[in-house]
């Protein structure tokens, strides 16, 4: 039956009812996406070099999660209780960072009781703030109220950007089955569900584990954790008045934990989450009980030689007003900060639902226990590292490396709990990230300029960097002895310190900066032409000269690196398999968490040895070529084969192209030998590709790149229009660096003259390897029209679920801007095969969105139009339309691969987007609902999987000492129920294999799980950019290069040279701004051109 192409929307009743908009955090056990807030950034990664580092190996993680400032000591405290005091020295005392120092002893007095036993200050579990979504109108479920209240602790500290929404059990059932269901009231006339395929709100269990391939046995960086025998407890903790930074919560639980933990905690250690919530293996000895705790600021402590003086000392600083602002010291008086605090029984920890669950005999885990273990491993580690995210690093786990400008690495370690088929599992895994370098500012400026700074005078080009860079950074002063105080960064003074006065009394006396100095401190300033700090308030600033300041130790970097700093970076995090087992192996070691007195509170054992994990290696599918080749098929071997004596299956065809030389380096002879050499090798791969351009090569300059593309391509067309001719292909020879010239070129190309185009670096241009010939021809001829290889197997209709029917393969991405780049929105990929039975070709299209939003919020989309009233569209309707034009066929099966998105969002993701799936479906004909598929694809985790034996080289890549491609683990370190598994599908080529990890949300093909496995490893190798298996499966992966390329259109600065990013199309409906949250527009992306959108041009 053919798709009805009439968009218009005739009724609009509610399908769906709705669900609340609440507030989620992930829960513990499920791994976040770590990046994707960089920003998947990488999510994305942080360059499109680190991406593909990644595909081949461990690159290292690179975290873009707020680090959270853990400053601070313990002072004295008041514990509003008559019993009195006794003072604890347990060895095991609770150890935390903060702000404030240790005071002295304090008199205690008499306890003020709690009146009421309600929690005083900010109520609430801690859940961080995101942006609001509102999800598909669901069913609600009745609320089940529970006589035992059941502990729901806040989420360990980590910085999520991710959009969370609450998801109650019983809800999440009823919103599944009427995604099942067929719904009478549908918005979309003759819309109706498909049948169910479960019965309740839980994912696929699995179906069974598979039996393909060769079995072998693999060790994972999973370590056996003994679930506990103790009842746990959770209390709410309210502390007032409330401070923002989790270092002073932290120190003043601690404080609290020190004085009273024998006297009235009975003798419990509890562990904090940094927020509110407190943990106890068992009771303690009240419900409600108010503490007093006295903290002293650790910054105002002064040195011996300073308190003997017995004198103010005046530091002084010019406000932005020219006011002298005097701070005033005194020795002998030392500020406190008072703090009260309010315990509070919350509820109790099922551990017995948390057996029954990894026992598989139940099919939802209790997260709350999981995440209560999970923050009792966290608490010592916090108090010894610098956290970041999951992620606990030191300047003491290994050798610093300088990254340049300033940035130096940390090593560190990433650790999580999580509920495997083994039990509960402690997955540990090496880490890297960049941290600002203690040193002086002055130094850092040196650094980050690349030259002296008393040679000459800043530059305006060099106070916004230096601004930049230091904008938010933490100094100290070093011109006070002892006196260390501390300030954070929020500008630069537009003077030079020379130049700034202030007045020194009341009628009006001026003296300068520099004289001050060197009258109070004897300190001469010897930069005097550089610019002095601001810091402080920013309302009203105060300024400190450059040189008296150093940078604080412990400061993550958080900004994007640039490309020399990644490729340091890199260097530091790729380990080969053997070394980085045995730097985990010793990091569970120097933890030693027997020893570890909270795991011993709460009974907690890890096991030190690698889990030995049963896999089995699937053998490579064979590829089809050309018949004229030589060669007319290849079988692969360990993951990779060449274009040797093979001729691709369907060669695209250019007759008319042109190329235009940004590069002064390259002279025109060699662009024009250089361009001969690419067209040779174009022919012999398969292609009719005519050897002589259109004309000469043009050689202009970067800056003129909008002019010389349009007046070229104008001449080109004058020539070719008479002769009904288009011009075929843009050959671009780029200087190596080449900042925003990559992306203004795709630009400009892609939307405006709709041109394919293909840049090259110059270095290539002299270089002129074969093999980045044959790699060049294969990405010309998909983005004419052509297909490089298809699997044997897919031509001759052998592929379970996909041969039998008219099959679509989707995959969808969302690119998150990088940290600091609050204007950027998100920009949302998807791609769908647009041939069958090949599946090889993936048509893709983009859309702008609210920044941080994860949900793709125009899969399916619903507008008012003035001429043909309700309007239906979005990108699933699209490309399924496509998919109908292409292939003479509807789609009767929907397979759709989904990355980025992280456990705790599987929920919300799955209902939002399987419900667009379907209305997008029923939009285009009555009683049409394919069966789906939905399939997470999760490449930032922490699981690496080594050899048993890195010398038997039937398991072992021999040259990188990688396990080889195919190999797949379904079982020990998996879900204990639900239908996941890890598959290695590439062979990497340095550093550690990272598997994909592949969680199905929804199952209505039924697969099994050799099914599933086998195409999925199959998939990986009709990746058209290279000759090589991949990492992800390529419909997820050509979604992230649909996503980054869009960005070039937005942000034109983001490229870091050569063809390394992708193109997209953009997705029909209404071209107004939406509306983001605040109110505030997201710009839509400028439409590309008709001719561009029918093939591949984004590889």
């Amino acid at each position: 039956m053919a798709f009805q192409m009439d968009n218009r929307h005739r009724s609009r009743d509610q399908a769906l009812t709705m669900v609340k908009n609440k507030r989620y955090a992930p829960p513990s056990a499920r791994e976040s996406s770590e990046t994707k807030e960089a920003t998947r950034a990488p999510g994305q990664g942080l360059s499109q070099r680190v991406e593909r580092a990644q595909q081949h190996g461990d690159g290292g993680r690179v975290h873009a999660n707020t680090q959270y400032s853990q400053q601070g000591a313990r002072g004295g405290g008041r514990y509003q209780d008559p019993i009195p005091h006794q003072p604890s020295n347990d060895p095991a005392k609770y150890q935390a960072h903060g702000c404030y120092g240790r005071g002295g002893p304090r008199q205690r007095g008499t306890p003020r009781p709690y009146h009421d036993g309600r929690r005083s200050g900010s109520g609430g579990r801690g859940v961080p703030t995101t942006t609001s979504v509102t999800l598909p109108e669901l069913h609600q479920a009745p609320q089940v109220h529970h006589q035992v209240p059941v502990v729901t602790p806040s989420p360990p500290e980590t910085g999520s950007s991710s959009l969370h929404v609450e998801v109650n059990t019983g809800q999440v059932q009823l919103q599944f089955q009427q995604l099942a269901i067929p719904d009478q009231s549908s918005s979309i006339q003759g819309m109706q569900l498909a049948p169910p395929s479960s019965k309740s709100g839980r994912f696929p269990m699995r179906p069974g584990k598979g039996t393909s391939g060769s079995r072998c046995i693999v060790k994972a960086n999973h370590f056996s954790a003994e679930l506990p025998d103790k009842d746990l407890h959770q209390y709410d903790v309210s502390i007032s008045p409330d401070v923002p930074l989790h270092g002073v919560n932290r120190a003043v639980i601690g404080e609290l934990v020190t004085l009273y933990r024998q006297s009235h905690l009975g003798g419990r250690l509890p562990a904090y989450d940094g927020r509110k919530s407190l943990y106890t293996a068992g009771p303690l000895p009240f419900t409600t009980r108010t503490f007093e705790i006295v903290l002293q600021d650790e910054e105002d402590r002064i040195g011996g030689a300073q308190v003997a003086q017995r004198y103010a000392i005046l530091d002084i600083f010019v406000t932005c007003y020219s006011v002298c602002s005097l701070l005033i010291y005194l020795p002998v008086v030392r500020r406190e900060k008072h703090f009260m605090v309010v315990i509070k029984f919350a509820a109790r920890a099922d551990l017995h639902h948390l057996a029954m669950f990894l026992a598989g005999k139940l099919p939802d885990a209790p997260q709350d226990a999981i995440q209560v273990l999970d923050i009792v491993l966290r608490e010592l580690p916090t108090a010894r590292y610098s956290p970041v995210a999951r992620s606990f690093y030191s300047p003491n786990l290994g050798t610093r490396q300088q990254l340049g400008d300033g940035l130096e690495s940390w090593r560190g370690f990433y650790q999580s709990i999580r509920p495997t088929q083994m039990g509960l599992s402690l997955n540990i895994d090496m880490s890297s990230t960049a941290f600002i370098e203690p040193l002086p500012v002055i130094d850092f400026v040196a650094q980050l300029l690349n030259r002296n700074v008393s040679i000459r005078p800043l530059s305006d080009a060099d106070r916004v960097k230096i601004k930049k860079a230091l904008r938010g950074v933490k100094v100290e002063v070093t011109h006070r002895g002892n006196m260390r105080r501390k300030y954070r960064i929020f500008g630069l003074t537009s003077q030079a310190a020379r130049e700034l006065t202030f007045p020194i009394d009341d009628h009006g006396t001026m003296k300068t900066v520099i004289l001050y100095f060197q009258e109070t401190y004897g300190f001469n300033i010897q930069h005097t032409t550089l610019p002095c700090l601001q810091v402080g308030n920013p309302q009203k600033p105060n300024y400190l000269p450059m040189e008296v300041c150093k940078i604080v130790e412990g400061q993550r970097y958080s900004k994007r690196l640039n490309d020399k700093q990644i490729t340091a970076l890199l260097k530091v995090t790729c380990q080969r398999p053997q070394q980085r087992e045995l730097d985990i192996l010793q990091t569970v070691n120097h933890n030693a968490y027997h020893e570890d007195p909270y795991a011993q509170e709460f009974g907690i054992r890890i096991d030190e040895r690698l889990a030995l994990v049963e896999a089995r290696v699937l053998p490579p599918p064979r590829l089809k070529y050309h018949d004229s080749g030589r060669e007319k098929d290849v079988l692969p071997r360990i993951g990779q084969w060449n274009m040797r004596n093979k001729k691709m299956v369907n060669g695209g065809r250019v007759n008319d192209w042109i190329c235009i030389n940004f590069s002064r380096n390259v002279p025109d002879s060699a662009a024009t030998s250089f361009c001969r050499q690419l067209a040779e090798m174009c022919q012999i791969s398969g292609m009719d590709f005519s050897i002589d351009p259109l004309f000469p090569p043009l050689t202009t300059r970067p800056e003129n790149v909008e002019r010389a593309l349009r007046s070229r391509y104008q001449d080109a067309m004058n020539a070719l229009k008479p002769l009904g001719r288009q011009l075929d292909l843009l050959i671009v020879v780029l200087p190596d660096n080449n900042g925003s010239l990559y992306g203004n070129i795709k630009r400009i190309c892609e939307t405006d003259l709709g041109l394919a185009s293909q840049c090259c670096l110059t270095k290539h241009v002299y270089k002129r390897s074969p093999q980045y010939f044959a790699n060049v021809a294969l990405k010309i001829n998909v983005k004419v029209g052509g297909r490089n290889t298809v699997l044997v197997d897919a031509l001759s209709r052998r592929i379970p679920l996909v041969s039998d029917r008219p099959t679509i393969i989707f995959g969808a991405d969302v690119s998150h801007p990088h940290p600091g780049e609050d204007s950027s929105p998100s920009i949302a990929a998807v791609v769908a095969s647009q041939d069958w039975p090949e599946v090889t070709k993936y048509a893709g299209l983009v859309s702008a969105q609210t920044r941080r939003q994860e949900l793709i919020q125009d899969l399916f989309k619903v507008w008012q139009d003035p001429q043909r009233g309700t309007v239906t569209g979005g990108m699933v309707k699209e490309l399924l339309i496509s998919f109908r034009r292409s292939t003479g066929q509807k789609p009767q099966r929907i397979i759709f691969y989904r990355d980025g998105v992280s456990e705790g969002q599987f929920y919300q993701v799955l209902l939002y987007e399987l419900d667009a799936i379907r209305k997008a479906c029923a939009s285009l004909e009555p009683n049409y609902q394919p069966p789906v598929t939905f399939v997470v694809v999760q490449k930032r985790h922490h699981t690496r999987l080594f050899a048993n034996n890195h010398n038997d080289q039937r398991s072992v890549d021999g040259k990188s000492g990688n396990i080889l491609p195919g190999t797949v683990v379904d079982s020990k370190i998996c879900h204990p129920t639900e239908f996941d598994f890890y598959l290695c599908s590439h062979a990497g080529i340095q550093g550690t294999s990272r598997p994909a990890h592949y969680h199905v949300l929804w199952d209505e093909n039924k697969f099994t799980a050799d099914g599933l496995q086998t195409l999925t490893n199959n998939l990986c190798y009709t990746y058209a950019r290279c000759t090589r298996s991949v990492s992800v499966v390529p419909p997820a992966y050509y979604a992230h290069l649909a996503a980054f390329r869009a960005r070039f259109y937005m942000e034109p600065d983001t490229s870091d040279g050569g063809s390394v990013a992708s193109g997209v199309t953009t997705s029909r409906g209404p071209t107004g701004a939406r509306r983001a949250a605040g109110n505030v527009a997201v710009k839509p992306l400028p439409d590309l051109k008709e001719n561009v959108k029918r093939v591949m041009f984004y590889c």
